[in-house]
């Protein structure tokens, strides 16, 4: 959308994208692959420059639908793309032709892949994934021989890889995690014994690639990190940068005498003589709703957010900040820095009630997205997946 008539923007630090991976790089180790996790529009970033400023720097790309694996080959990224969870239907010839690697995670797909790889005279790369306690997505660990097996008779397919994913990874339990990285590893001998000793074996999400070395494996696939944020406060990388900021403009002032309510309900209502700001931005752009307690920032000073989030509109209460720096047209910053104040990801999660991942895939389409440039360099260290 264009930039140049509602102020409402997103601002997306490519090159901060690059020094969290770099960070990450360090916790890991330099043995161990990235994938880079970009799903989900890159969690709201862009998922088309994020792809290209990471491309250079990680082993491979991830994403979940096939859809967005076709969004990134369209739009010229040449890495390997992991085709981590999606429903693949009857486009498994678009997945090999458009050379994604698909995980598979049911043997119907498997033997899809396997006839679609046959039909073309090729042999492709599948990854298979194992359900450790999910119950979302992948084969039981019971089922994984006869999966194992079936690659004899698939010659059309090459197993390239396990992978599994965590259910509890950043919550303070580590017992689950624990017990879930015993059955994976259960699995990752019983392929080595079948004669499959090549495999790539990736596990970790962000919070798990930190939080337990073990499960760090060939590869990791981390997503919210590279994007300064981690799902709770039992995990964290140091000195990660915030990657989005989002800001507008005032649009519109009122003063209004004590006792006048503010928006939808009158659910608030002024206490003192107040200056209430109108923002052009809402929940239609990905602002959450249901905030409780909630901030934004003018001038470097914390205002309230005041009334309902409306769906194109919000309200803040800027009474304590001087009249000459709370005027039509100046800027509010929702998510971001201005001077020596700072409202993170995870505040806005909390005001929400929810967690910064829905936060920052909520940012709707409308908000256009204003790119830092990456500084886009070869990392000759980077080991191969």
């Amino acid at each position: 959308m264009r930039t140049s008539i509602r102020p409402t923007v997103a601002e997306i630090d490519l090159g901060a994208v690059q020094r969290n991976l770099a960070r990450f790089r360090r916790v890991v180790g330099p043995s161990v692959a990235v994938f880079g996790v970009v799903k989900a529009d890159a969690y709201g970033h862009g998922a088309v420059p994020v792809a290209r400023a990471l491309e250079p720097l990680c082993n491979a790309l991830a994403v979940s639908l096939v859809e967005e694996g076709l969004e990134l080959r369209a739009a010229g990224i040449r890495a390997p793309i992991f085709v981590l969870g999606a429903y693949y239907n009857r486009h498994q010839d678009d997945v090999i032709a458009q050379r994604l690697t698909p995980v598979v995670y049911d043997v119907g797909d498997l033997e899809r892949f396997g006839g679609a790889a046959a039909r073309r005279g090729r042999r492709i790369d599948v990854h298979v994934k194992v359900d450790t306690g999910m119950s979302r997505l992948g084969v039981s660990v019971a089922e994984l021989p006869g999966v194992l097996a079936r690659f004899d008779d698939l010659t059309g397919l090459r197993l390239a890889g396990l992978c599994t994913h965590f259910a509890s990874a950043d919550l303070p339990d580590a017992s689950v995690t624990e017990e879930a990285l015993g059955k994976f590893e259960g699995c990752l001998e019983l392929a080595r014994r079948a004669g499959f000793t090549e495999l790539a074996h990736h596990a970790a999400n962000s919070a798990a690639a930190v939080r337990f070395p073990r499960a760090r494996f060939s590869a990791v696939r981390p997503g919210l990190a590279l994007f300064g944020a981690m799902p709770s406060r039992h995990v964290g990388v140091a000195d990660l940068e915030p990657t989005l900021r989002l800001s507008t403009r005032i649009m519109a002032l009122h003063d209004i005498p004590v006792g006048t309510p503010v928006s939808y309900g009158g659910l608030w209502r002024a206490a003192r003589p107040s200056r209430v700001a109108t923002l052009p931005v809402g929940y239609a752009d990905g602002y959450p709703r249901h905030v409780r307690d909630a901030c934004a920032l003018v001038a470097g000073r914390r205002v309230p957010v005041v009334g309902a989030v409306c769906m194109d509109m919000l309200m803040i209460d800027v009474t304590d900040v001087p009249v000459a720096e709370a005027g039509m047209g100046s800027v509010v910053t929702l998510i971001g820095r201005d001077g020596g104040e700072e409202i993170t990801i995870d505040e806005i999660a909390g005001w929400a009630g929810t967690l910064s991942y829905e936060i920052l895939c909520g940012i709707s389409k409308r908000v256009p997205r204003i790119l830092r440039d990456a500084a886009i360099t070869r990392d000759t260290r980077k080991p191969r997946p």
